[in-house]
């Protein structure tokens, strides 16, 4: 027995394979097959399975191409929802053999109501570990507010104390050293409090997870576990939906984001359509020099997140200008949060778009030094910094403005487009975004802090506020 993690850092997401004697199965893929079609012919294996432990929202599953790249059926837990495709709907309690293996369903409602753990148990018989989807994080729980965006009559209290009953009947039963192999882990929207740790024993949960006090009551946990709740991006139902009732194959997308155009036919594409021009660029790399109108959102960075906060629309047609070599990841990646229909890129990059000399538009980005002599110069300078609300409540330079990247359609009305603003975040990655997408809807006076916060900390030259813990902000 063989049980691997595959584990993506921009969504914060865990896959599984796991195989034994010439069998396999995948637990919650990614919307690439590839990876999980070569592991399976590196190790000479029939893929039997694919699990999915509940309608993903935060990513769209590989469950359907994998599904028939690999002619091994879906499985989910009881659900009585309308499928797009063929899957079997296991019941409670149901056992599927992989080799000398067998992978039990658990029901566990409560994320959502057809969430269900898949508990593996050994050759000999042992119960070895537990695939937990969003049901059990290290850490944490699943949060209880999602399901409800899908199904009208749901609440987050009644999801909430399904958790409660889930985790305490069907969970905490088990043995201590059984292994927790969760869905996601920090930095994923799916919960509030994950630990960094990809994995843990249940024992160790046990004793420091704080949703699993074993003197807990239902209203407690209730309060806690939906207490300090963001709300979530817009596109978690619509990606929901897509888990639901299917979607294009990933190949059809793939050959039409991948189209390559140039200058001349991009510039056409522009403005023949409605696409939105989407540089991936890194930071400042784009503040230098970019397509008018185009917004940056980094692929080295967390991407799918942010282009699925502030891209309302997954049908939204996008033409990209990215590093090359890097469209087909950049494409995939937009592909995994159910952004399907990019129609294609920008041969040569920006470089070519310069060499046609077709227009160019820049950012201003200055250094915290820089800043720091602007503001003694004028104390009354405007500073925008558009980190999270608990972020800035946490430590902020004295007199900034809060602006959330994560709100921006209500941060944008605390600028004035007659003044000058200095947009600082926590490392330079967000700011960008805010001010090409302020600069896109023609607010030409914001200036980008390269470094941000963490660079005017360390520069020591700007008066900041007491450091208050975040976790006490919730």
């Amino acid at each position: 027995m063989k049980i691997e993690q595959i584990y993506t850092g921009c969504l914060a997401q865990g896959a599984y394979f796991i195989e034994s004697n010439g069998e396999a199965a995948v637990i919650d893929p990614l919307r690439e097959t590839t990876p999980y079609l070569e592991r399976a012919e590196k190790e000479n294996v029939k893929i039997k399975y694919v699990f999915e432990t509940h309608f993903h929202a935060d990513f769209v599953s590989g469950h359907i191409d994998l599904s028939k790249k690999a002619n091994a059926p879906i499985v989910y837990g009881p659900t009585t929802a309308h499928l797009g495709f063929d899957a079997i709907v296991a019941t409670d309690g149901q056992e599927f053999k992989i080799g000398d293996v067998t992978i039990k369903v658990l029901h566990t409602p409560g994320h959502t109501m057809e969430s269900t753990c898949f508990l593996l148990i050994d050759e000999n018989g042992k119960e070895h570990a537990l695939f937990s989807g969003d049901t059990l994080f290290i850490g944490d729980v699943g949060r209880p507010d999602l399901a409800q965006k899908v199904v009208a009559d749901l609440t987050q209290d009644i999801l909430a104390g399904h958790l409660f009953d889930s985790l305490r009947n069907k969970i905490m039963p088990l043995s201590d050293d059984i292994l927790v192999y969760p869905a996601h882990g920090a930095g994923s929207a799916c919960g509030k409090n994950m630990s960094k740790e990809t994995f843990d024993t249940l024992g160790n949960q046990k004793n420091t997870n704080y949703a699993l006090r074993a003197d807990m009551t239902k209203e407690e946990f209730i309060k806690e576990v939906t207490s300090g709740l963001m709300p979530p991006p817009a596109y978690f139902p619509l990606n929901v939906m897509m888990n639901i009732e299917g979607y294009d194959s990933i190949t059809d997308v793939l050959n039409r984001g991948t189209q390559a155009l140039s200058p001349e036919a991009f510039e056409a594409a522009a403005n023949e359509t409605s696409a939105l021009i989407l540089d991936t660029r890194k930071p400042q790399d784009f503040a230098k020099g970019f397509v008018p109108n185009s917004i940056n959102i980094g692929i080295d960075g967390s991407f799918a997140p942010w282009v699925g906060a502030l891209i309302p629309d997954i049908k939204q047609e996008i033409l990209l200008i990215t590093e090359e070599g890097r469209e087909e990841e950049v494409v995939t990646r937009l592909a995994r949060v159910g952004y399907d229909h990019a129609i294609g890129y920008l041969k040569g990059g920006f470089d070519a778009w310069k060499a046609a000399n077709k227009e160019v538009d820049s950012i201003t980005s200055i250094s915290v030094q820089q800043l720091a002599e602007a503001q003694k110069a004028n104390p009354e300078i405007n500073i925008l910094d558009v980190r999270k609300g608990s972020e800035h409540l946490s430590e902020h330079i004295v007199g900034a403005t809060n602006a959330p990247l994560d709100y921006i359609n209500e941060s944008m009305l605390k600028v004035d487009k007659n003044k000058t603003y200095y947009v600082h975040c926590a490392g330079g990655y967000r700011s960008m975004i805010f001010t090409s997408v302020l600069r896109a809807r023609g607010y030409d006076n914001l200036i980008d802090v390269d470094g941000g916060f963490k660079a005017i900390k360390e520069s020591e030259l700007f008066n900041v506020s007491d450091y208050v813990c975040p976790s006490t902000l919730l």
